[in-house]
């Protein structure tokens, strides 16, 4: 089994990874993690979703392509070069709302809200404010993050927040939590 093959990859993709390597970013989530949000995604029918760390909209289209007509997604970065370049590509979806604002910020403003679906794939909701992150999913609401795998481009001292993350998750109580040393590395975290 190849896990690339007939990866059957939304049809934005190749629009957006040559804007995404035309403006020279190179934190953008790899395909094998974006075809498994896609697919959890597709678990969740009518449902609210949250993507904290938007990038150039790699992952959102596949969230997207996962997601059904009456679901919705919210996706956050502070980026505008990069949230132009996911405008330009699915800002023409009704399901999508796509906000330009501090990561910290705007979680923090989202207290009392409630989603069915966290992809946090920067430090809001992930490294900072994780239970913020937390206390936003309903109960079965699945929590889903990566590059938990050691990364070529991990700043020094970045091997231990991945660890100190990882233990805390493991010891959630509320959660069930499965770690997958796969792709970029995953972990998947539901609410009991």
């Amino acid at each position: 089994m190849n896990d690339l093959h007939n990866i059957n990859e939304p049809k934005a993709i190749p629009s957006i990874w040559s804007d995404t390597r035309a403006a020279g970013f190179t934190m953008a989530s790899e395909p094998l993690t974006c075809s498994l949000l896609r697919t959890l995604a597709a678990s969740k029918p009518s449902s609210r979703f949250l993507e904290l760390g938007s990038g150039t909209g790699l992952s959102t289209a596949w969230l997207l392509d996962g997601m059904d007509a009456e679901s919705h997604l919210t996706t956050v970065d502070n980026d505008e070069s990069l949230l132009s370049i996911l405008q330009a590509n699915l800002g023409a979806d009704p399901r999508l709302k796509v906000v330009c604002s501090d990561g910290d910020d705007y979680l923090r403003a989202l207290r009392g809200e409630h989603f069915d679906f966290i992809f946090a794939d920067t430090w809001t909701g992930k490294y900072r404010l994780l239970h913020d992150a937390l206390e936003l999913l309903n109960p079965g609401g699945l929590y889903v993050i990566d590059d938990m795998l050691s990364q070529p481009n991990w700043p020094e001292g970045h091997a231990e927040k991945v660890a100190d993350l990882v233990a805390t998750l493991e010891q959630m109580e509320g959660f069930r939590v499965t770690k997958l040393s796969w792709a970029s590395g995953v972990i998947l975290a539901t609410k009991l």
